[in-house]
């Protein structure tokens, strides 16, 4: 069970009150007064909640956005935000044995790799419907490319519209599907398969700017 306090409007970080049967999640200050009179103070590296029980301290969200000034989930109003143009790419790798490579070819339910193309291009039209906070975005272009190598399924997916925000979770979630979508379609021979490294490579435009992935990371 996880328990939401409120607290005053100014929030500078969350608090995590490990309490058993349950968790409470405190938003706000570092000292923190809510309606159900449920204080917390700094004590030893930890805030200490009126019943005692202990909590921890995490960074301020202020850049968070998805936050509201009260700690709440919310949509980002991006009406003032410049349309650009904005692209993003990310990547996911679905490792296979070697007897379920080698079958590939024969898949009774036919090419997995072009149906996982197709559902990851499908997938993208849909995110916002998939993940609560995204905005529907007019995209314009999206791309799924299938790599067959040595240990698995090398995939990435490349997203990209003419908008006032992002189109990152339309690129990540493009892959999540593919790599989803070769799980289905290999499955009868082997339920072990393991989908891994899903990621952001790269994106560009927004106020952010541009952001490539290191080779180290």
């Amino acid at each position: 069970k996880v328990r939401t306090l409120s607290s005053p409007r100014r929030t500078t970080c969350v608090a995590v009150i490990a309490a058993a049967p349950a968790a409470a999640i405190v938003r706000g200050p570092r000292s923190v007064s809510c309606a159900r009179k449920t204080s917390a103070k700094r004590a030893n590296g930890e805030l200490e909640t009126g019943d005692g029980a202990p909590c921890i301290l995490f960074p301020s969200m202020s850049k968070l956005s998805h936050f509201d000034d009260a700690g709440e989930a919310r949509m980002v109003d991006v009406s003032a935000k410049a349309v650009t143009r904005r692209e993003a790419e990310a990547s996911v790798f679905v490792a296979l044995n070697a007897e379920t490579l080698a079958a590939l070819p024969n898949n009774p339910k036919g090419n997995p790799l072009e149906v996982a193309r197709i559902a990851g291009i499908q997938a993208a039209k849909r995110t916002s419907e998939l993940i609560p906070m995204c905005h529907p975005l007019p995209l314009s272009f999206v791309d799924v490319r299938t790599e067959v190598v040595a240990e698995g399924i090398a995939i990435r997916a490349t997203a990209a519209t003419t908008a006032g925000t992002g189109v990152e979770m339309e690129a990540m979630t493009a892959a999540a599907v593919a790599a989803l979508t070769v799980y289905d379609m290999c499955k009868a021979l082997d339920k072990g398969i393991v989908i891994r490294d899903l990621r952001l490579e790269r994106k560009t435009g927004g106020k952010s700017g541009e952001y490539t992935r290191a080779n180290k990371q």
